[in-house]
């Protein structure tokens, strides 16, 4: 007969440190197989005893539900192959788990992957994910659905229902496209799904992104930014230099500026990871970021101290609260800057990523594409020149004028 515990399955990682997964262990034959429900525990979170997840733990509700629902699967394995007078070995009845997985919805399957995402810390991700998946459920109003009834029909009844009903952007339909793509490649992979059913490809659904309009400030109005009167320490002040340092270092990404520390810096230069694509980079600084870093020096704690006060009171560790606290700050910094630009009497839009535009739209053609790769951080050339086709505009100009001056005497005869 076969025999269900739930357990903490130790795992050694090396010689100093083992983890403790969560799992279900089937024994049979006196042999035993274990199915892993995705989770690791401290062993002061767990009740061996009653085979649950404590109180003590954040998510126990959650996951001793989890639990109970995988248990009583297995159970029921079990239970009719008894009742039909047969014995199944313990990898057998872990076969028929993971093949009753093919029958997991396409909701569950989206939890699933973003509780992956929250336990690797990646809340900005799990966020926007949670979102989509939530759009996805409201065209379905509430109803479940398995991942074969994700065709290209669902797919352009759905864009139709974003872009009609929702007031969406093609760019939103296709972030939207690339979830359910994302979650459809995996199921795949799992063996969830047969890849016949894919709705995605040639001769199916394209997801290709609409080109963008990038408009970046001009080098006057860098200056007017620059010049205009702020009162120092102020909140307005605080947010012109996190957009100007940004500027100077060819646009780097306000969450990867937030937390930068000063020993990011060594010898004039600075050294950080970019949260993006966990790419290292390296860049000196130019003399007027130096002067800025010196406005925040006297706030400076200790040598691994954050240099902007945004993240100073949380740390390194990445929670809800950090990625709150990070979104938070970019819409101050963005209102403020568009009271900024009123006062410097720009009429373009201003926000934090407009610094990164507005070094390209400078940029040019004064420098080759492969240097401006280096200084934007783009993994390939190709994203480079394709970013930067936003802000040259010199040859063809010149050229829309040397066709069209034979009629420039004739105008306003």
């Amino acid at each position: 007969m076969a025999h269900i515990k739930v357990i903490l399955h130790p795992k050694k990682i090396d010689e100093n440190e083992k983890i403790f997964r969560l799992a279900i262990r089937v024994t049979s034959f006196r042999k035993r197989s274990y199915y892993h429900l995705g989770y690791n525990l401290d062993p002061d979170d767990w009740d061996e005893q009653a085979e649950k997840v404590k109180k003590s733990h954040p998510k126990y509700q959650h996951l001793n539900r989890l639990i109970r629902k995988k248990y009583d699967q297995i159970d029921d394995i079990i239970y009719e192959a008894e009742r039909n007078k047969r014995q199944l070995s313990a990898k057998q009845i872990m076969d028929k788990i993971k093949q009753s997985r093919k029958t997991i919805s396409f909701f569950d399957f989206a939890d699933e992957h973003i509780a992956d995402l929250e336990r690797s810390k990646k809340f900005n991700r799990a966020i926007s994910d949670r979102s989509k998946a939530k759009i996805i459920k409201d065209f379905t109003k509430g109803r479940d659905i398995l991942f074969q009834e994700i065709d290209e029909n669902f797919l352009k009844r759905f864009k139709v229902y974003l872009i009609n009903e929702k007031n969406n952007s093609e760019r939103t339909v296709m972030n939207s496209y690339v979830f359910i793509r994302l979650l459809y490649n995996r199921a795949i992979r799992k063996g969830i799904i047969d890849r016949n059913f894919y709705p995605f490809g040639r001769d199916k659904i394209l997801i290709k992104y609409p080109d963008s309009l990038k408009i970046g400030l001009t080098e006057q109005e860098i200056l007017k930014i620059e010049q205009v009167s702020l009162k120092k320490h102020s909140s307005l002040w605080h947010s012109r230099n996190i957009f100007l340092f940004s500027f100077y270092l060819a646009g780097i990404r306000i969450t990867d500026l937030l937390h930068l520390r000063w020993n990011d810096i060594i010898e004039d230069r600075l050294f950080y990871r970019m949260k993006k694509n966990s790419k290292l980079d390296s860049l000196k600084l130019p003399g007027k970021a130096i002067e800025i870093l010196d406005f925040y020096r006297n706030d400076k704690k200790s040598h691994s101290d954050f240099i902007f006060p945004e993240l100073k009171k949380v740390g390194d560790v990445e929670t809800k609260e950090k990625y709150s606290l990070i979104k938070g700050a970019i819409k101050k910094h963005n209102s403020n800057l568009k009271d900024i630009a009123k006062l410097a009497g720009i009429n373009k839009k201003i926000t934090n990523h407009i610094a990164r535009h507005s070094f390209g739209n400078i940029a040019g053609d004064k420098v080759s594409p492969q240097m401006l790769q280096k200084l934007y951080r783009h993994s390939s050339l190709q994203t480079t020149i394709g970013y930067q086709r936003n802000f040259i505009h010199k040859s063809s100009d010149e050229a829309l004028h040397e066709i069209l001056k034979f009629s420039n005497s004739d105008v306003g005869n």
